[in-house]
């Protein structure tokens, strides 16, 4: 074990990897894209992203259990969006690792 890894809590590690996994699919991460300026309706993310409703809903289930996105009833409708500020700035911070450029960085 490392010394980063001996500062959290067991199962942190694992816990973090299964986030990770879940936002490795470019579908879902696409979901969680959706959610992020507004909460948006299962069939509003399914339409802008041209998928399926069930798609999508199936998608959101794992995503709100890892507690990635929430879900708030407005009448009939259920509207999801970012868990918390921590899921927006991951996603910003990433794109950003992303956007820079790869000076200085040995292949």
């Amino acid at each position: 074990m490392n010394n980063l890894e001996s500062v959290y809590a067991p199962g942190a590690v694992e816990e973090l990897a299964d986030l990770f996994h879940l936002l490795g699919d470019a579908t879902r991460l696409r979901i969680v894209l959706a959610c992020l300026a507004q909460p948006t309706a299962v069939g509003d993310i399914a339409t802008s992203l041209d998928l399926s409703s069930s798609l999508v809903s199936h998608h959101l289930r794992l995503l709100r259990a890892a507690r990635i996105v929430k879900a708030e009833r407005q009448g009939k409708q259920v509207f999801y969006s970012a868990a918390d500020a921590h899921i927006s700035s991951l996603l910003s911070n990433m794109f950003e690792h992303i956007a820079e450029p790869a000076n200085g960085i040995d292949a």
